[in-house]
């Protein structure tokens, strides 16, 4: 059986099918979320969102940015743990937190995070020895830990609040109950896969062993305290009335994030926001845009342009040191350049 999946799989590749199937599906996502947002902006006051956004406390925007800022240092803990997982504890946490900040904020805003976050990983990462590969399983195990925080905290909402899920998927909540009742068994299946005894996936050099048991429920509880803090900037932005309670407006954000990553448009953006309107009907537009455009600023455009100033000045930094190091130490054109660079050859000169 196992070797038919496998076969499957190959031909699958080999004709670009799944390829071709995420491109449909990314296109079908945008599609109705721009039917959607059609229908459900029409008749929206411009001036009644500024106003609103005007009228919005300076202590909810304040807690919300803390809450923000408390997500992305839980996302730091993304690259901590798969750098660490792939053996290599020799690199600093401050180069995971800028490795993971810095690809998470810039890869959110550009869309295709696989590939913008990674070049990014990259460039961050190959000044300390770490090759392609290594950044490709560090990409990885971050995503799974994503993926894996994100099965956590739908299946537990929305097994809890089926009618939350209902808003947007339109499904019976009995229907939603039961799905969210199997994410939680293939949760705890695959935990258990991983507990026995050591797996791996890929094949050659590409292989990457998976964390064990105990290793996993670290990742479950990381992905789960990052979208937890997440999902609470967005609960202190949107309207008090009515007030659906957190768990409500956490499975319905997870929701609109991940059929967001799933269009792969930049920031989700229409995507996130129509399964948002859609998902918190109940609330006043005008306000519910309100809190979406704060939550924008907070989560995606502050980042991103921090994120560019930080390896700005990082670049700065590394070539003001590398041209310092180059006129004091001779043959150091020769070698390597980056900060693993800098930083060993400042120790074998005694600079």
């Amino acid at each position: 059986m196992l070797e038919v999946i496998r076969r499957a799989i190959s031909f699958l590749r080999q004709k670009q099918v799944l390829h071709k199937l995420g491109v449909l599906v990314s296109v079908a996502v945008i599609a109705t979320a721009c039917y959607v947002l059609y229908h459900m902006l029409r008749g929206i006051d411009v001036d009644e969102v500024i106003e609103a956004i005007k009228q919005t406390e300076p202590s909810q925007i304040a807690l919300a940015a803390l809450f923000v800022a408390a997500g992305y240092f839980t996302l730091t803990f993304y690259d901590w743990f798969a750098v660490r997982a792939i053996g290599r504890g020799d690199v600093p946490y401050r180069i995971n937190a800028l490795a993971a900040f810095t690809s998470y904020s810039i890869g959110h805003n550009v869309g295709a995070s696989v590939f913008t976050g990674g070049a990014v990983r990259y460039r961050i990462y190959s000044a300390w020895g770490l090759n392609a590969i290594d950044v490709a399983k560090i990409c990885f195990l971050a995503g799974l830990t994503f993926w894996l925080g994100n099965a956590a905290v739908l299946g537990l909402g929305i097994a809890y609040h089926p009618e939350a899920a209902a808003a947007i998927d339109q499904l019976p909540p009995w229907f939603n109950r039961i799905a969210a009742i199997l994410i939680i068994l293939g949760l705890l299946s695959y935990v258990l896969w991983v507990w026995t005894h050591p797996r791996g996936v890929g094949r050659g050099p590409w292989t990457v062993v998976l964390p064990g048991g105990p290793l996993t429920l670290l990742q479950i509880a990381i992905g789960i305290v990052d979208l937890s803090f997440c999902a609470l900037a967005m609960y202190v932005l949107v309207p008090d009335e009515p007030n659906l309670g957190f768990v409500v407006v956490a499975v319905i954000f997870v929701s609109a994030t991940l059929l967001g990553f799933a269009s792969h448009s930049p920031g989700g953006l229409g995507v996130f926001d129509a399964a948002m309107l859609v998902g918190l009907w109940q609330m006043d537009r005008e306000d519910l845009l309100a809190g979406m455009l704060l939550f924008r600023v907070l989560y995606y455009i502050a980042p991103f342009v921090l994120s560019v100033i930080l390896l700005m000045f990082r670049e700065l930094v590394l070539g003001t040191r590398m041209k310092r190091m180059r006129g004091a130490a001779p043959g150091l054109d020769t070698e390597p350049r980056g900060e693993a660079a800098y930083v060993r050859k400042r120790r074998e000169t005694g600079l």
